[in-house]
């Protein structure tokens, strides 16, 4: 099973092209920070602004960066069912853990729609799958008997719920009969959606926090939630700043803060340029630039 912080991991750009040095950086910063795992080529990543062939870059760098050191959950989601399944591929051909799949977006499926996309994914790719659930977005909700049917699939493994409703996790748990990895995909909920029985978060704001947010899932994990409430508590002003404007762009401008890449994003995502921002004051509350940290 995946759990604890798995980090959905920002792609540095410098002059509109991957910084692979920045990426390397990061990929190694995660490591040292005791993140649990990493995500690239979520919306966090960018992904639905990235070309093929840079999608498939991100993915082989952090996976070569990694070592094996921590797991790689590889996006690879798409609502072209077969698109999916070539990043899908891709993943595995790279040596990925695990792969992460969003619901088919704007193509507003019905439930036996999701299940069959998600169905096709499975029977045309070996790795273990995590799917996305996140109606903000995607418009569609997959349901938690369409879940549980899902999780009959042998490698339908976990979810990321960011569907915002905290009682999803307690009704699956009720129609999902075999082990299965319940991730929240809301950093500012996680501690609740934890204490319903969930078992880690796929984090933004473990790109800024990693150390923290990883100590966070830690004692969740072990259920010391007295301790837990206390860090998540120290969080909350950096889960809210992150997310004034459009993700990815807060945590693009934090990063650059830090000095891990430069804040630019792709052209279809909004930029944080001031630099009176309130996300500076939460950062000093949270977190140190990386040449400082031990």
């Amino acid at each position: 099973m995946f759990s604890g912080s798995y980090v959905a991991l920002i792609t540095p750009f410098r002059q509109g092209a991957l910084d692979e040095a920045a990426l390397r950086n990061m990929v190694n910063w995660h490591i040292e920070q005791g993140t649990h795992g990493l995500v690239p080529m979520g919306t966090t990543g960018e992904s639905p602004t990235v070309s093929q062939a840079e999608h498939e870059q991100v993915i082989s760098i952090v996976l070569e960066e990694a070592a094996g050191r921590i797991p790689v959950i590889a996006g690879a989601g798409s609502n072209n069912p077969i698109e999916s399944v070539h990043y899908a591929q891709i993943a595995q051909d790279l040596g990925a853990n695990a792969i992460l799949c969003v619901a088919g977006y704007y193509n507003r499926p019905s439930q036996e729609g999701l299940y069959q996309h998600f169905k096709y994914l499975h029977d045309h790719c070996n790795l273990p799958i995590i799917i996305y659930n996140i109606p903000p977005r995607a418009v569609v909700d997959i349901k938690a008997d369409t879940m549980a049917r899902l999780a009959q699939l042998p490698r339908v493994v976990g979810v990321k719920d960011a569907t915002g409703d905290l009682t999803r996790i307690s009704q699956e748990r009720q129609l999902i009969k075999k082990p299965f990895s319940y991730l929240s995909g809301d950093d500012i909920t996680a501690i609740a959606y934890n204490a319903s029985g969930g078992n880690g978060c796929i984090s933004v704001t473990a790109n800024i926090a990693p150390k923290l947010c990883a100590q966070f899932q830690t004692a969740c994990l072990a259920g010391h939630y007295g301790e837990a409430l206390a860090i998540h508590e120290k969080l909350v002003p950096l889960h809210q700043a992150l997310f004034r404007e459009p993700n990815p762009s807060g945590p693009k401008y934090a990063a650059s803060l830090l000095g891990l890449c430069s804040e630019e994003v792709r052209a279809l995502n909004n930029t944080c340029e001031s630099r009176n921002s309130p996300l500076s004051g939460a950062l000093r509350l949270t977190v140190r630039k990386p040449s400082q940290s031990k």
